[in-house]
Formats: structure tokens, C-alpha cells, sequence
């Protein structure tokens, strides 16, 4: 399909007001046989009370299978792990489980590095970056911040001896939330 083959919303929503709901369902089930995102998608709004958990551990096995595979060795493709989590937070906008993806990402990659040596630039400022976005939420939420405080030092600790600035970039970002200052 061509850019001028897409359908402006207002006419999508003009298109469908004259539908009835016959046809309705039958465009909706139709959608539904051709887009496995619109099955996780309808299943999560349908209130599904698993699906949110489902579609949480497939996440975490994307994750896990670029860096530990059950065969071979990890492809380290950051950017299809990242689409895991970007994928589960579009389809569910579960914030909280959103936020715990991101940090399995950075544990999983800090694991790998202390499995496998340094690895590179690019791949610790991906898991530097995320990390980030993780305490930018903790800080926001003093609630969240105490749910994973325990993840988000573990990381840090992990993470002692590997170079790049990994640990210390950790270390500061950890050290700047605002909600350990109060309890000292």
C-alpha cells in the first residue's frame, strides 16, 4: 500500500458511520484474522484479565532470546528487544509492567556483559539510555520508585567492574533520585 492508498482518520470515521453493526463485526473479525497486534490489542480491551500477564512474558522471552537464546548464541539485536517493549506498552498502555520491561532489558544486558566481556559503546549507551527513561519514571512516582528500588540497585551493583563508564553512568543515575535523599 502507497502513502495515497491511506485512509485519513476523519474519513475512516465518516466511512464507518454508515456501516451497520453487522457489517461492523464482520470488518473488525476480519481485522482481527490479519493482525496478531489487533488480537493482543481486542483481547487486552475485552478485559481479558491474562492477557496483560501473557502478553507481559512473551515480552520478557523477546527480550531474553537476544541475548540468551535456548539455542546458539545471543544476537544482541537491541533494537528487536526494544520493540518488545515498545509493542507491549502500545498494545496494553500498562505503564507500570511497561516500566519493569525496560529494566529486565538493562538486567538482561548487564547479565550478558558479565557472561560474555565487554561488549560495546553503542550497546552500553542503549542500556544507559533506557535505564534513564526508568528513573525519569521512578522519580515522578515515589510509589514506582519503591516497587523497584531493589531491581534498580541490583543493576548498579551488577554492573561493578564493567568499563565503558557503564557502572558509573549507573551509578549516577541511580544516586540522583531524589527519593533516597529522603530516606537518610
Amino acid at each position: 500500500m502507497g502513502a495515497q492508498a491511506k485512509l485519513k482518520i476523519s474519513d475512516l470515521k465518516k466511512e464507518l458511520k454508515g456501516y451497520d453493526q453487522k457489517e461492523l463485526i464482520q470488518l473488525i473479525t476480519d481485522l482481527y484474522k490479519l493482525n496478531e497486534d489487533v488480537q493482543d490489542y481486542l483481547a487486552v480491551k475485552m478485559n481479558r484479565e491474562d492477557t496483560v500477564s501473557i502478553l507481559y512474558e512473551k515480552a520478557q522471552k523477546e527480550i531474553l532470546n537476544e541475548f540468551f537464546p535456548t539455542k546458539g548464541f545471543g544476537k544482541m539485536r537491541l533494537a528487536k528487544a526494544k520493540k518488545a517493549i515498545t509493542d507491549f506498552k502500545k498494545v496494553t498502555g500498562d505503564h507500570e509492567n511497561t516500566i519493569s520491561l525496560m529494566l529486565y532489558y538493562v538486567e538482561t544486558g548487564t547479565e550478558f556483559t558479565n557472561a560474555y566481556g565487554d561488549i560495546d559503546g553503542r550497546f552500553y549507551d542503549s542500556m544507559l539510555s533506557v535505564y534513564h527513561n526508568v528513573i525519569v519514571e521512578c522519580e515522578k512516582d515515589r510509589e514506582l520508585f519503591m516497587k523497584f528500588r531493589d531491581r534498580l540497585y541490583e543493576v548498579v551493583a551488577e554492573s561493578e567492574g564493567i568499563g565503558w563508564g557503564y557502572h558509573h553512568g549507573l551509578t549516577d543515575y541511580y544516586d540522583s533520585i531524589s527519593w533516597l535523599e529522603e530516606e537518610s
